[in-house]
């Protein structure tokens, strides 16, 4: 099955019954994939033959965004996850101090930030926390000044530990002032955040990562987070990340993942996959998209 929607940085829209959801692209890139799946070598892409050219380059290189989905539903407007932002010391040397357009190509797309009411963050990692606030005057401030910010209770008490490997930067600059705005609510990993939006519990990336569930006039769609950072993982659920908190959880929460939703007519998009959207079919014992 081939992927589904358009793509580009403003405005990629797919409707799931009276529900919209928006895609706002960041940063695509078109790279090995083995620096983050460090079994994905480019022989072993290239071996499985349903990715290219969608999903990856013929020299075996995988295609992959960092991207925020807005999610319309019963009058709100909420934000999945916020990606890398901007002036933010960063690792990755191009995570690192970017001035990207995101918050002019969000506003674009018909979503300004004060109109947003609601950010979720999928778990909090770097890639999925950056927008959260942003550089005033030398000074975080939360970006989103009118929303409400969901993090899972089970992936907040994690990073509490003095071993959870929290970056103490990213801390600061993206979590710390939104907490100290009072604008941050911990919610159970499969709340209902309206009667056509619920949250679903995928942990082994993160302890109390989350996955988002929309369900609407009979149609079902699923945002992914990082249960599964490029759609190889179909084919290779063993495949995991050097970032997954618990390997093993991990690959078992994938394997469910795919298996649930093999040959249905479910939209799976894909937080971090390229393109976004599209649905699982069996392939044998594994699964491809």
């Amino acid at each position: 099955m081939l992927p589904v929607g358009p793509r580009d940085n403003v405005g990629s829209m797919w409707t799931i019954g009276e529900v919209r959801v928006t895609e706002i692209v960041e940063l695509t890139t078109t790279s090995a994939a083995h620096w983050l799946l460090p079994d994905a070598t480019a022989d072993r892409i290239r071996e499985i033959g349903w990715m290219v050219p969608h999903y990856a380059t013929p020299e075996g290189k995988v295609h992959m965004t960092i991207r925020a989905l807005v999610v319309e539903s019963e009058g709100r407007r909420i934000l999945v996850d916020t990606c890398l932002g901007n002036d933010k010391q960063r690792p990755v040397e191009s995570w690192s101090m970017r001035s990207g357009p995101f918050l002019d190509d969000l506003t674009a797309a018909g979503f300004p930030p004060e109109s947003i009411d609601t950010v979720l963050c999928t778990h909090l990692h770097v890639d999925h926390v950056g927008w959260n606030t942003r550089l005033v005057d030398g000074a975080w401030v939360p970006t989103f000044r009118n929303a409400r910010y969901l993090f899972a209770d089970v992936e907040w008490e994690h990073w509490q530990r003095d071993d959870s490997g929290m970056d103490q930067v990213l801390r600061a600059d993206s979590i710390q002032p939104v907490i100290d705005a009072g604008l941050v609510d911990l919610v159970a990993t499969d709340a209902q955040l309206t009667s056509h939006v619920s949250l679903k519990p995928t942990p082994g990336h993160t302890p109390g990562h989350v996955s988002v569930v929309i369900e609407s006039a009979g149609q079902r769609a699923v945002i992914t987070g990082d249960l599964s950072h490029m759609v190889c993982q179909a084919a290779h659920p063993e495949w995991g990340s050097p970032f997954d908190t618990e390997p093993g959880r991990a690959e078992a929460t994938r394997r469910a993942f795919f298996r649930e939703r093999a040959d249905t007519d479910e939209l799976v998009l894909g937080t971090h996959w390229e393109p976004c959207a599209g649905y699982v079919r069996s392939d044998g014992d594994v699964w491809r998209v």
